[in-house]
């Protein structure tokens, strides 16, 4: 079947397995220890041949979760959408072999069922999702924010009830605080979907889930932690250790400004870039490995705009 489609998968991308994934928590699923994230570059404003070079590179070298959200890409939802071409013409005879990924709860449509946690919009949008990615359905399905408004028990029957229609094979939660996240991995034992992951941002400069107990708490619990953002949106790494490039992500002041590039971070990445280069490393790579060295942590999420740069960051686990 494979020989049927123009991409035919590396016959030696399982070749590194036993050190390139990690158990998820208590389950049975092994994810890679660097995952591909779809955040950016992957939408209508990036190239799709570029996007299907990276996505091919990652999947060749053992990368097999991709994690999407609804609202991934410019617009939102494209990034699912191109995904959804590239399930039709590269990855549609590897479809069991990879671990995909999505969530819902920022705004995506007009009105009051647009964002947020109820069973309304959590169900739409999962609907929606696997349309555009041309799946019957998904390996994870995330609450990808706490909804204070909503009765917890309604966005976390919905979680239940996606498992149960055969949606989606497991849930995680991201970004909830830890007493909601507590009661949501009770809730969800008890009804027989235990929670699989939780999905946070961790990086050297951000650590709140360590901080505020998540992370100590997923590892008690036999619950799965995969951290986005590992590079805090490119903060740690060298593109910002002599200035602001002008294609840079902080030059358009959008997702990371320009206010962040502190004298007290240069320094820092200063201090971390001989650390690195003593290491052999980049300081990408130590920032990764730094993350991937905490206890309880499964696999990081990375964002990639060059096949290249998606190589620098797998090259962490060697």
């Amino acid at each position: 079947m494979a020989n049927e489609f123009p991409y035919k998968a590396s016959s030696d991308r399982y070749s590194q397995m036993p050190m390139f994934y990690n158990r998820c928590g208590k389950s049975g699923v092994l994810l890679p220890k660097v995952s591909l994230g779809f955040w950016h570059n992957f939408g209508d404003d990036a190239p799709f041949e570029r996007s299907r070079a990276i996505c091919r590179y990652a999947f060749d070298h053992g990368v097999t979760h991709f994690d999407f959200a609804n609202n991934y890409g410019v617009p939102a939802g494209s990034a699912e959408a191109n995904f959804g071409r590239l399930m039709d013409e590269d990855f549609r005879p590897y479809r069991d072999e990879l671990f995909i990924s999505t969530k819902a709860g920022y705004l995506m449509w007009d009105g009051p069922y647009g964002e947020w946690g109820s069973r309304k919009y959590l169900m739409s949008s999962l609907d929606q999702s696997l349309k555009r990615m041309r799946l019957d359905y998904v390996d994870l399905f995330y609450s990808h924010r706490y909804d204070p408004n909503t009765p917890i028990e309604e966005t976390l029957q919905t979680l239940v009830d996606v498992v149960k229609m055969g949606k989606a094979l497991y849930v995680g939660i991201s970004n909830w605080p830890l007493e909601p996240l507590k009661a949501g991995a009770k809730y969800l034992k008890e009804h027989d979907v235990p929670l699989l992951i939780y999905q946070g941002r961790l990086n050297r400069i951000d650590r709140e889930p360590i901080t505020e107990g998540i992370l100590d708490f997923c590892k008690g619990e036999g619950v799965g932690f995969i951290a986005y953002s590992p590079l805090a949106q490119g903060l740690l790494t060298d593109r910002y250790l002599e200035g602001i490039p002008a294609d840079s992500r902080m030059a358009q002041e959008h997702f990371l400004k320009s206010e962040r590039r502190t004298p007290e971070l240069l320094e820092y990445l200063h201090q971390l870039d001989e650390k690195a280069k003593a290491s052999n490393r980049s300081i990408a790579q130590e920032a990764l490995k730094w993350v991937l060295d905490q206890n309880g942590v499964t696999s990081v999420l990375v964002g990639a705009s060059s096949v290249a740069q998606l190589e620098n960051n797998l090259q962490t686990i060697f």
